[in-house]
């Protein structure tokens, strides 16, 4: 019975031993690199920089960026916009270096939520590459959210 005892603890110390050794070998040789992208929070001197310099070229839109952006033009009280927040994080993770997902909380900019006439939050600009941006109004499903992700920024 002990030598069965035994051998049965034996048994369960090499595999466990081989389950570990087998994790760490997945994780030595994962070269998934893992995405890390997030929502980058606008101030109004963050947009003149990064996205559109208005008081310079007020009659004219020239987008700044280097790849298409979302912006997300928010309050911190808003119900809907809370609800929002998770899914633009994750949308952030999953388009990467592909797109800029911006947010401008429209209680602390009020000029740039007065530029764009914000009069609803939650409001998204979708701003491609190339052409004129275009608004949203109100939370969207993720599904709609890559939806005009990929038809108005990436073209697809």
């Amino acid at each position: 019975m002990k030598k069965a005892l035994l051998a049965g603890l034996m048994l369960l110390a090499m595999a466990g031993s081989a389950a570990a050794q087998t994790r760490e070998n997945d994780k030595r040789n994962n070269t998934k690199k893992e995405n890390t992208m997030k929502t980058i929070h606008l101030t109004k001197a963050d947009f003149l920089k990064k996205v559109a310099d208005y008081e310079t070229n007020p009659q004219e839109w020239k987008y700044l960026g280097d790849k298409p952006a979302l912006i997300d033009f928010y309050a911190t009280w808003c119900g809907p916009c809370k609800a929002l927040a998770p899914v633009l994080e994750e949308l952030a993770a999953e388009y990467g270096d592909q797109i800029y997902i911006y947010k401008v909380d429209t209680g602390e900019e009020q000029e740039l939520a007065a530029v764009f006439g914000i009069r609803s939050i939650p409001s998204l600009l979708f701003i491609p590459r190339e052409g004129k941006p275009q608004m949203a109004v109100g939370a969207m499903p993720k599904a709609a959210l890559k939806e005009h992700i990929d038809r108005i920024l990436l073209g697809k």
